[in-house]
């Protein structure tokens, strides 16, 4: 069950670099819905959909390749995210896989919402917001 922390509920949003456009579009597709969620975002993910949606509170952690992944599992583990959206490219090798599958691991184990595509992620935060 997801809980509200601080009054709103958290998400951390992830795109690769093949998957950041349509990150930015899915996220102007639902910008008011996402206006009700505290959003942490990897850098260049986060300067992309906050550029497209200004009205949006992004709190910006460093690119995933050079620590951001890591940043999101550490507020996984300590249960200050309560679902994870990441576009993951499904078509290209990724040199840092290994911190993919680790965020992969922490949505298991700590049992939060993990969308990694268009279409769940679009029900995750509907879902999240009847609450």
């Amino acid at each position: 069950m997801i809980k509200k922390r601080m009054g709103e509920a958290t998400l951390a949003i992830v795109a690769h670099d093949q998957m950041k456009s349509r990150m930015r579009d899915w996220a102007k597709a639902h910008e008011k819905l996402l206006a009700r969620y505290r959003l942490f975002a990897t850098g260049t993910t986060g300067g992309i959909v906050g550029a497209a949606c200004p009205g949006l509170k992004i709190k910006r952690l460093k690119s995933g390749p050079l620590g951001g992944d890591q940043q999101i599992g550490a507020l996984i583990a300590e249960k200050k995210v309560e679902a994870l959206i990441f576009f993951i490219d499904p078509m290209t090798a990724l040199p840092h896989d290994v911190d993919v599958k680790a965020l992969i691991r922490l949505s298991i184990l700590y049992d939060i919402p993990f969308a990694c595509n268009e279409a769940t992620a679009s029900l995750l935060i509907a879902g999240m917001a009847k609450r």
